[in-house]
């Protein structure tokens, strides 16, 4: 395995969790200044209607469909060619982008009342989401041109700083949200114009990287350069199948804006615990791998190919196994320390922790994908993909239909639980035939090393770890109220702790540093 890998994982890796860290401040400013109730409920929507089409157009198939592509035309060594197909695929991805921005502007209460019809169509929570929305959702074209140019960094092997700019926008918004916000009436729509001026400054961020390269230059409606059709070619069918646990999400929102009030918020901050880990770990490996395996598809070499899919699918079962198991022994403990203070009270703790243990079934689920699906769109086969996500969001709104909405018709306390658990079902389906189509093809062919890992190594390495995590974490009561000290310090204990047993008991198991760079 090329040091490469590692060392570009590590890159991303770091300026990721820095991204983490200042995000999850910035959700503890939310929570203690606005608490889990309506007005983050409507904020969240808000957000979150924009945040979806970012995942699809910037993060999702835009990205999976053009990376590998500007792959190739540098490994070409063609400098004109390639500034040609920036400028032409900015051009037509920007001009769709202005469509969809002033469509979800001046249609802002029908988009409302369509991603999330519990509001109603003439209430004041209805009418609070619309307001909102209509600052947040340009934001949907301002960082899908900036995926377009963390996409060509990536591709020359610069990933620190598109890595970075999620902390710009992090930063951005705790500014708007702890020292503008309180002094205004409307403080909601002062966190929508954060996310507007958050969207503007991550753009701006890429072009001093896209300028070193020589890539910096204006949008082009010029058709004549071959790789900007093939792009769409390749983006419109993985348009749908990038983004299923986004959609399913979505679906998530709809049946939660039926529900209690706070159920929305409460998924949110227990989805952005579990993004935690994927972000850091999964989509910063995942980040990593697709220019590679778009050079060795490229380059011909098969055996490469399969050894870097088959190095990345093991790492990623070593890390987020273990985290997946502490997220749900630890649900009460991060809850109630990260959020529960201010006007995120004891209920919230509770009702926020129970929807963590059902997000974080999905974690190893959605990990997994994030590296799998490279392994298609590096070959730039985007339409298996989307056979595969369309059965996975049948699952997932199977679950929703037969299992959540009956529950929550029966009373059951927290039907969002469930609803939060839904996205990982899908997501498993979803692992499976992407793992199965890999391997029916020979493109995937997995190795020697994956015996003792599964045998011996990762279940004995997690049991241990689980057993001193249910010690040292206690009783969720036991946290509710503790002084912040406290719950920090006890909270640094348990997660070091855990990680020291695990990897103690995957050293003394064998385990060495060098097996995780081997092929």
């Amino acid at each position: 395995m090329k040091t490469g890998f590692i060392r570009n994982t590590s890159v991303v890796g770091a300026m990721t969790l820095l991204s983490r860290v200042t995000g999850l401040l910035r959700d503890m400013v939310y929570a203690h200044l606005f608490g889990a109730g309506v007005f983050m409920d409507a904020f969240q929507m808000a957000f979150r209607i924009p945040n979806f089409l970012r995942r699809i157009t910037g993060e999702g198939a835009f990205s999976q469909a053009f990376v590998p592509v500007v792959a190739e035309y540098r490994l070409k060594g063609d400098q004109d060619a390639t500034r040609r197909l920036v400028a032409g695929v900015t051009g037509r991805l920007g001009f769709i982008l202005l469509l969809i921005t002033a469509i979800g502007v001046i249609g802002a209460p029908l988009v409302i009342f369509i991603f999330a019809p519990g509001f109603g169509f003439d209430s004041p929570r209805h009418d609070l989401t619309v307001e909102m929305l209509r600052w947040t959702f340009p934001y949907i074209f301002f960082i899908s041109l900036t995926a377009l140019g963390a996409g060509v960094l990536n591709a020359f092997g610069k990933f620190g700083t598109a890595a970075f700019n999620p902390v710009l926008l992090n930063v951005v918004m705790i500014v708007f949200a702890a020292l503008i916000a309180p002094h205004f009436a409307s403080p909601g729509v002062v966190l929508a114009v954060g996310v507007f001026v958050a969207g503007l400054v991550q753009l701006i961020a890429q072009f001093r990287g896209l300028y070193r390269l020589g890539l910096l230059t204006w949008p082009s409606w010029s058709h004549t350069e071959e790789g900007v059709s093939r792009v769409a070619r390749l983006m419109m069918p993985g348009i749908f199948g990038s983004s299923v646990a986004q959609i399913s999400l979505l679906i998530g929102s709809w049946v939660a804006s039926f529900l209690m009030t706070g159920s929305i918020s409460w998924m949110y901050y227990a989805d952005r615990l579990v993004e935690f880990p994927m972000g850091v770990f999964s989509i910063a490996l995942a980040t990593v791998i697709l220019p590679g395996l778009s050079t060795h598809h490229v380059e011909r070499s098969p055996e490469a190919f399969s050894a870097t899919l088959d190095w990345a699918l093991r790492l990623t079962v070593l890390v987020t196994v273990p985290a997946t198991v502490g997220l749900v022994l630890l649900a009460g403990p991060l809850t109630a320390a990260i959020y529960g203070h201010g006007q995120f009270g004891a209920r919230d703790v509770l009702m926020g922790g129970y929807a963590l243990i059902g997000a974080s079934f999905g974690l190893l689920g959605y990990s997994l994908v994030k590296v799998l699906a490279p392994g298609f769109y590096a070959r730039q086969d985007t339409k298996t993909p989307v056979r595969v996500g369309l059965i996975a969001l049948g699952v997932t709104m199977a679950f929703n239909l037969c299992v959540v909405v009956p529950v929550a018709r029966a009373g059951f306390p927290a039907p969002h639980a469930l609803l939060a658990l839904s996205p990982g079902v899908g997501a498993y389906v979803n692992v499976w035939l992407l793992y199965r189509g890999l391997t029916s093809r020979a493109v995937l062919r997995t190795s020697r090393h994956w015996v003792r890992l599964l045998t011996m190594q990762l279940p004995v390495a997690t049991g241990l770890m689980a057993v001193f995590l249910w010690w040292a974490s206690g009783h969720w009561s036991d946290w509710v109220g503790a002084p912040s000290g406290h719950q920090l310090l006890r909270l640094v204990f348990c997660v070091l702790g855990g990680v020291l047993v695990y990897g103690g008991s995957l050293w003394a198991l064998g385990m060495r540093y060098r097996d995780l760079r081997t092929v």
